[in-house]
């Protein structure tokens, strides 16, 4: 059950970043527009107004479908968080903060991609702590999964209320003395998600991010268009998304303490996500793309850097 939950999740966030299962992109006939030479879809309530003429020209064609008007929206340069009618507390604390500091970044430094990648390395570390405090928690369970097992052992087949309790409070007092906190997955889950979330929000929502380019990709097309171009760089791209992902994952998957039964199941989850990342890759814009791949390439070289001070430590006792 646990592991068709994680699928669930993990579907439903490509889901978002590739345009699909969400309500708010523009549309005709049911379908969702796209911007033909990028393949990018276009969403309806976009930040600032898109400066290429045919983008523009195109947004215009659906201006009714815009949550604000193409005419009120400020040049994207010149957004800030304050611009714009109030919709959602959601999009004023999280997604047009996100999206200022993006444009601004990116203006100091003349180039939207590698605000991207900045800003998303940024935000992972200033996760770090709270990455760090699940892996503790992670290699603390193994440390107290023997004394667990035990406790398990004992009340095998025990169904009544007072032996249940009793499992409960000695459970609960092999956490404390291993310092585990059973709720701070889920707590460091509840913080890193809406982040993330707010962050591909942010970046689908400013036209700017999309029209500019780096390594000789324009950071609204999709790898399907550009391959179709003739621009093979994007096979790259394709490449890389995939290999962050497998190894993020399976850094994560390894950090888990888990039976024989959970380990097939995450190996299962592990190929599930790849296979669907792999198809999801083809139409990821190369900005999203880019920030996946960063963000995947930081995790996997944190979790790293941790095992090895991890093991140090160990070294020295």
């Amino acid at each position: 059950m646990k592991t068709k939950k994680i699928i669930v999740l993990l579907s439903a966030i490509l889901l978002l970043t590739t345009g699909c299962g969400n309500k708010t992109y523009l549309k005709e006939d049911k379908n969702i527009v796209t911007y033909e030479s990028t393949g990018q879809s276009l969403q309806n309530n976009i930040l600032c107004k898109p400066e290429e003429q045919a983008l523009y020209e195109l947004y215009e064609k659906y201006n009714n479908q815009l949550s604000t008007k193409l005419e009120e929206l400020p040049i994207c340069k010149e957004f800030k968080p304050s611009d714009i009618k109030y919709h959602s507390l959601w999009e004023s604390l999280f997604v047009k903060p996100l999206a200022w500091l993006i444009l601004k970044l990116g203006i100091i430094i003349h180039n939207f991609g590698v605000s991207v990648m900045l800003i998303g390395l940024g935000i992972r570390l200033l996760l770090l702590p709270f990455s760090k405090k699940t892996m503790d928690q992670s290699e603390n369970m193994k440390k107290a999964q023997p004394e667990i097992k035990k406790i398990e052992k004992k009340y095998a087949g025990k169904t009544d209320s007072d032996s249940m309790m009793m499992k409960s409070q000695e459970t609960m007092l092999i956490y404390k003395k291993y310092k585990i906190n059973p709720v701070s997955g889920c707590l460091i889950a509840f913080i890193q998600l809406p982040l993330f979330f707010a962050f591909l929000q942010a970046i689908n929502r400013v036209p700017a991010i999309f029209e500019d380019n780096l390594f000789g990709m324009k950071l609204g097309m999709t790898p399907w268009v550009g391959i179709s171009q003739g621009k093979y760089i994007y096979i790259v791209l394709i490449v890389l998304i995939i290999l962050s992902t497998y190894f993020s994952f399976k850094n994560a998957m390894k950090n888990q303490n888990t039976n024989s039964e959970m380990e097939r199941q995450m190996q299962f989850t592990l190929k599930f996500m790849i296979i669907m990342i792999s198809v999801a890759s083809f139409s990821l814009p190369t900005a999203i793309a880019l920030y996946w791949v960063v963000t995947n390439g930081f995790v996997v070289i944190q979790n790293f850097i941790f095992k090895k001070l991890r093991e140090g430590t160990k070294e020295k006792r």
